[in-house]
């Protein structure tokens, strides 16, 4: 098991891209960046992220058309995956969320929260699903263990 949350931020601003990476790496997370869907769709076949950010202005493509990719390789399937936008529009929002989107985040953002925020769902996706509570409900265990 992996000490740090992996994350990959894609963006099509370099320098966005690697104040996002920056923030999360100083936060304890081991983060890459892809400027385009190419590098996007190539790192999540030969990396397990446990979490993608995801602009929705992308060259050649957006971040929409982009997302249903990844969705249907095998590796991706269950990865989280937040859209952080300059995109303000309700549209934008509503969109995401419809496709599965786990949390859709506006540029700029406030620091303390992007990294609380993208570190919590990365690690409620890497969190295995069989770790008991600390204070089991023995009914509960029952009913959750019934064939």
């Amino acid at each position: 098991m992996r000490d740090k949350v992996k994350i990959l931020v894609v963006d099509d601003q370099m320098a966005v891209a690697l104040m996002m990476v920056f923030l999360l790496t100083r936060a304890g997370c081991d983060a890459q960046a892809a400027l385009d869907a190419e590098k996007t769709l190539r790192l999540a076949q030969t990396e397990m992220f446990d979490l993608i950010t995801l602009d929705i202005d992308l060259p050649g493509t957006n971040g929409f058309e982009i997302y249903r990719r990844l969705k249907k390789l095998p590796c991706c399937c269950d990865t989280p995956i937040i859209f952080v936008s300059g995109r303000p529009y309700d549209e934008d929002r509503q969109r995401a969320f419809e496709l599965g989107a786990v949390d859709y985040i506006v540029k700029p953002f406030e620091v303390t929260d992007f990294v609380f925020r993208i570190k919590s769902h990365a690690k409620a996706k890497s969190r295995p699903s069989d770790v008991p509570d600390e204070n089991p409900d023995p009914d509960t265990q029952s009913l959750c263990n019934t064939p």
